[in-house]
């Protein structure tokens, strides 16, 4: 097998690792907040790929009993992926409302501004 048909074959598995890998360089790379939101998003996208990918079985029905389906798909990934949409998307909304705080509290959201360096220590 050549490495292209290896990379087609598994492109979910690529395309996961690709916003896994760039949501957490937006996170350390960027001292914006709102950019660091941005990041963190990324990655928990990432993770909800991660996660939901294997769930889904080739030939497989939903788990509800037939004597005519032998083959199911496994639901719990999915439902708990649900959650943690729910979960993110609070997350996500707390971030923001903190940044706007921070941002009338010290009129930046930039971290070093906010945190600035200090010579000598």
């Amino acid at each position: 097998m050549t490495i292209i048909s290896e990379i087609v074959a598994n492109y979910n598995q690529w395309i996961t690792i690709f916003l896994m890998v760039s949501g957490l360089y937006i996170v350390v790379a960027r001292g914006n907040m709102v950019k660091k939101l941005v990041g963190l998003s990324l990655f928990q996208t990432s993770v909800y790929l991660l996660y939901t990918s294997p769930g889904k079985i080739l030939g497989g029905t939903p788990p509800i009993l037939d004597p005519d389906f032998t083959v199911y798909s496994n639901p719990l990934p999915h439902v708990l992926i649900l959650t943690a949409i729910v979960v993110g998307v609070a997350t996500l909304a707390l971030g923001l409302a903190l940044v706007v705080r921070i941002n009338e509290e010290y009129g930046t959201i930039e971290e070093d501004e906010i945190f600035p360096e200090k010579d000598g220590e």
